[in-house]
């Protein structure tokens, strides 16, 4: 038996087919896909992009808007609110910081430190009074309050028609 009949993707089609075509089923597909998925998790807590581009930005950011203001909340969990810097330039906020964390286990000699820095920039909507903007920390979550100006609280909704030709 040679080494190509041991390696699945070597053989000639003629062939019968591979035992493990099925990527669902191929253990080298699956293994690779758990260490991605590992690596992505560990270096997301950190505000690394995540392997291979995938992996969404840390901290979570959920933006809410109404009539009256628009409100920019992040999760920095462990964080205190000297380690966040916010700014606001050309309708854009931006909020950076430094995570860092550090662990020691005297009896076992063990110690760990680990930092990252993040930075995370959201455009903000037409009609913000960005001199008014308010910030709060608490719990580790910071909630930005950006109101809006009585011309932006004053648009029309337009109706949509429905297209009844069909």
């Amino acid at each position: 038996m040679s080494m190509r009949d041991l390696i699945p993707w070597g053989r000639q089609e003629s062939r019968a087919p591979a035992p493990y075509r099925d990527e669902d089923r191929n253990p080298f597909v699956s293994f690779r896909r758990e260490m991605d998925r590992l690596f992505d998790d560990v270096f997301r807590d950190f505000g690394a992009p995540g392997l291979f581009g995938r992996g969404a930005g840390w901290p979570h950011i959920e933006v809410s808007s109404n009539e009256q203001e628009v409100r920019v909340s992040a999760e920095l969990p462990g964080m205190r609110e000297q380690d966040v810097e916010l700014t606001i330039d050309d309708g854009t906020l931006c909020i950076r910081g430094e995570k860092t964390s550090e662990t020691e286990d005297r009896e076992r000699g063990y110690s760990e430190r680990s930092f990252g820095r993040f930075e995370r920039r959201i455009v903000l909507p037409d009609g913000v009074r960005e001199e008014e903007a308010n910030a709060r920390f608490e719990n580790g979550l910071l909630t930005v309050t950006l109101p809006r100006s009585p011309e932006a609280q004053n648009r029309r909704r337009i109706p949509i028609n429905a297209d009844t030709r069909h």
